[in-house]
């Protein structure tokens, strides 16, 4: 199977260098271009995923916790995509499912890698994780504080920006 580009770059960020902030922008920008609006869409569900693990790193487990349960949720009504995206759905559910219960259980955050069941997914991922500079499936270097913490420490102009043009867009129809 043919995957998206933005899902596989997903992928690296995700097992690569643990860079949850990324993981959420490359495909939130490719989910708005096929499937704007969709709540419940898959791509949504891996947002959420990567979303509650950047907020479960930074301690935030009331955000952690409320962010992995709407993934649970969208990973269990997903289970047909998600296994076309070449990921085991019924794992993907148990270890969600556990991390919830760490967070409950007041256990540390650990790093968690998704179920990749397509042996061509796996090797297209790891290789383009290593020609970017990462060792798939290493742990967050959580003493990284621009990883940590890359939301309140990026330039936030852009997003602003956009956000202004579209009020002014939506104010005028």
């Amino acid at each position: 199977m043919e995957y998206p580009q933005a899902y596989i770059q997903y992928l690296v960020y995700f097992h690569g260098n643990r860079d949850y902030f990324e993981c959420h922008e490359v495909l939130e920008e490719y989910w708005k271009e096929v499937d704007p609006g969709n709540r419940s869409s898959h791509w949504v569900g891996l947002i959420q995923i990567a979303v509650g693990l950047y907020h479960y790193r930074r301690n935030n487990v009331d955000g952690a916790k409320r962010m992995l349960s709407k993934a649970l949720k969208n990973t269990e009504e997903n289970q047909e995509v998600l296994n076309q995206l070449g990921l085991n759905p019924s794992s993907l559910i148990r270890t969600l499912e556990k991390t919830i219960n760490d967070i409950d259980g007041q256990l540390p955050y650990n790093s968690l890698d998704l179920p990749i069941k397509d042996p061509a997914l796996l090797t297209k991922a790891e290789q383009l994780c290593e020609k970017e500079g990462y060792k798939w499936c290493m742990p967050s270097d959580l003493s990284n504080k621009e990883l940590i913490h890359r939301h309140s420490m990026r330039d936030r102009t852009p997003v602003i920006t956009e956000r202004l043009n579209a009020l002014k867009k939506k104010r005028l129809t």
